[in-house]
């Protein structure tokens, strides 16, 4: 981050919370002093010594490593807590951080929200503990999303989402239906589904900004472009048409199903063919295999369909770091635990036990991609996720504010699905709402 943008956010006295709700803003660090300095020693000096770091997460994997982290290091106690998934942790989060009581001194923090607290500077800036080292053991998607659109480096990447076609292969099998390769094949697809099975839907869509985003990621689209508190937005370039005219078929034609993800009903429909597709991420598997129980052997992955012919083009969707937030305390410990998680043996325990990673050590090893899915009748489901990776663009932006905008997603766009206000129309409310928050707040911005 640019220390004249720092002073400008002091200037201005932007919310720190923006959509999550809090009334103060928290930050140790001296006007312009760069970032902390943490070198090896310290990290070692630490461990020795021991001591207790809380940890704020929700990812289940982590279980495993902190106990393996404490039978590594015997003076170190971690007390991992679960405070709620995405919003709720952040909500809880901020609420510490305006206290400036009971921060935790690690937070998992999903890449779409690590801008809003990295520009606040709510999150440690870890190049001075030679994080910027790290670089080349982590997929380009991820990496990028720790950069947080500025110069420093706010987490470890800890898990990624490069997304694949999940399909079921006995719905399609039944019915003559071929993978489709490219957008324009899916909705054909879709078309065919829906005349042998008015009941059955290719895939199910409410309205869901992560989902959106990661198709406008996809398509080329890139809407927002972040320069401190200069910020741009903007849906109208080629690869936004791209995906609005395509999904507005799917929407016209009603060939989605109108059911909201992780919902009974979805899981239901997923169970029993009536709904045949999903286009998400990599750390999938273990949910069907869990949630979907009944369907096993059913269900195969696939490449995204794209946009072009014979494009290979990819995009995350979802995905988290782990965090060191400024007003935490522990920092060496903390970010040793971060860092055994992310990028040293933590990396292995989490990957067997369900977890996608984000390190190109275990999405290149021959194991990784060799492992098959008895969830997916025995497929080596990972060489497609590796290939994915592999080829998601790395110069994709949130907002500085995305949690804030993806709160009013369906107050926008989320009217496509329910009224005769088309996609195109909703996302250019979206931009007008989410351009007029932001310079309310004290950002710059601007189409």
């Amino acid at each position: 981050m640019q220390k004249h943008s720092r002073r400008l956010l002091r200037g201005i006295g932007l919310v720190c919370a923006l959509a999550l709700g809090a009334t103060a803003c928290g930050g140790s660090g001296d006007e312009g002093s760069g970032p902390k300095t943490v070198s090896e020693s310290d990290v070692r000096a630490a461990l020795d010594k021991g001591g207790t770091i809380t940890v704020w997460a929700w990812e289940p994997t982590l279980e495993q490593v902190a106990a393996d982290f404490e039978k590594e290091h015997p003076k170190v106690e971690v007390n991992l807590v679960n405070a709620g998934t995405n919003n709720d942790q952040y909500k809880a989060l901020q609420n510490a951080i305006s206290a400036k009581k009971g921060v935790p001194d690690v937070a998992q923090v999903e890449y779409y929200a690590m801008g809003q607290y990295a520009l606040t500077e709510q999150l440690t800036d870890l190049t001075g503990f030679g994080a910027d080292k790290l670089a080349d053991r982590f997929s380009p998607g991820p990496w990028n999303g720790v950069k947080a659109g500025g110069e420093g480096i706010y987490g470890l990447p800890m898990d990624s989402g490069p997304m694949a076609l999940f399909y079921n292969k006995k719905v399609f099998d039944k019915h003559g239906i071929e993978v489709p390769a490219t957008w324009d094949e899916y909705v054909e697809a879709a078309r065919a589904l829906k005349k042998a099975d008015p009941k059955a839907y290719i895939t199910n869509d409410a309205g869901d900004a992560g989902f959106t985003t990661s198709l406008l990621w996809q398509a080329g689209s890139r809407p927002y472009r972040v320069d401190g508190t200069k910020v741009g937005i903007d849906f109208s370039d080629r690869g936004a048409k791209a995906y609005t005219d395509t999904w507005q078929k799917l929407l016209d034609e009603k060939l989605v199903a109108p059911v909201t993800s992780w919902s009974d009903e979805w899981y239901k429909g997923l169970g029993d063919g009536t709904i045949a597709t999903l286009a998400i991420g990599a750390w999938m598997p273990a949910n069907l295999a869990s949630g979907v129980k009944d369907a096993a052997g059913d269900w195969r992955v696939a490449p995204l369909p794209q946009w072009q012919a014979g494009g290979t083009a990819s995009a995350e969707n979802g995905g988290s770091a782990l965090t060191l937030p400024e007003l935490g305390g522990n920092e060496a410990l903390a970010y040793a635990f971060v860092e055994y998680a992310n990028a040293g043996k933590g990396v292995d325990t989490r990957v067997k036990g369900g977890a996608f990673p984000a390190t190109t050590a275990q999405l290149n090893s021959e194991e990784f991609r060799n492992t098959e899915f008895p969830y997916f009748g025995g497929q080596q489901a990972n060489k497609v996720f590796a290939e994915s990776a592999a080829n998601v663009a790395d110069d994709w932006s949130y907002l500085p504010y995305q949690v804030y905008a993806n709160s009013i997603f369906n107050d926008t766009v989320g009217k496509a699905y329910v009224s005769d206000t088309t996609l195109a129309e909703g996302l250019e409310s979206w931009r007008k709402a989410s351009v007029d928050y932001g310079n309310e707040q004290g950002f710059t911005v601007e189409k």
